[in-house]
């Protein structure tokens, strides 16, 4: 059984699952901010780390899990949660990434990738849209525009589905924190992105077999 952290009311209507990023456990300030201000908007909100990073609390630190690993425990993860149809799933960077590899499969309510990785650091043409073409699941990516894995200049070249909308978090990095000339603060992007979560969790209450979400 994979140890889950659980933040907001266990009767919640809707329950959002999240994974962490390549390099930051499930409890970093990143995603802690996001468990926070979604349970306080009355979401119910579930983390979990993949085997690789549980390691570390042993004291080893070890690189990624290959992706059928990463996939085999978000299934499990969805199995402990008694399947997906009420569930949406996602999480930063790499965690979001294997949820959309497996949003279909389980037929999960919805999808949200925090910081989606559309390419690796300095490879542009390397890119990992292919399975996002033709993707079922109702989906919010919420991107930094200046997001070194896939900036706005770089996602509008892209072929993605109509299930997929694409909120962009104004000078944001793959972090979404903005730049100090920006005028804008890394508190102010982090709480956009949590309302932005928010409103999509409570609007979609389809399945995602029903019409898909407009990208805008």
């Amino acid at each position: 059984m994979i140890p889950l952290e659980v933040d907001g009311p266990d009767r919640a209507e809707r329950t959002i699952v999240l994974a962490h990023g390549a390099g930051a456990p499930m409890d970093s300030p990143f995603l802690s901010h996001f468990a926070r201000g979604l349970a306080a908007r009355g979401l119910r909100v579930v983390r979990f780390e993949f085997p690789y990073m549980q390691a570390r609390r042993g004291g080893r630190r070890l690189p990624p899990d290959r992706p059928p690993v990463l996939r085999a425990c978000w299934l499990e993860v969805v199995r402990e949660l008694g399947g997906a149809e009420r569930l949406v799933i996602g999480g930063k960077s790499l965690g979001g990434r294997i949820a959309s590899l497996v949003a279909d499969e389980v037929s999960a309510r919805g999808l949200v990738c925090l910081g989606y990785p559309f390419h690796p650091p300095g490879k542009p043409q390397a890119l990992r849209v292919e399975h996002l073409r033709t993707l079922r699941t109702p989906t919010l990516i919420v991107q930094g525009t200046r997001d070194a894995l896939g900036s706005q200049e770089d996602v509008a070249g892209y072929s993605l589905s109509p299930a997929i909308r694409v909120r962009w978090i104004a000078d944001g990095d793959h972090s979404l924190k903005p730049r100090v000339r920006s005028g804008r603060t890394e508190a102010q992007n982090l709480d956009e992105a949590v309302a932005a979560i928010a409103d999509f969790a409570a609007s979609e209450p389809r399945s995602n077999r029903s019409s898909a979400l407009r990208r805008r």
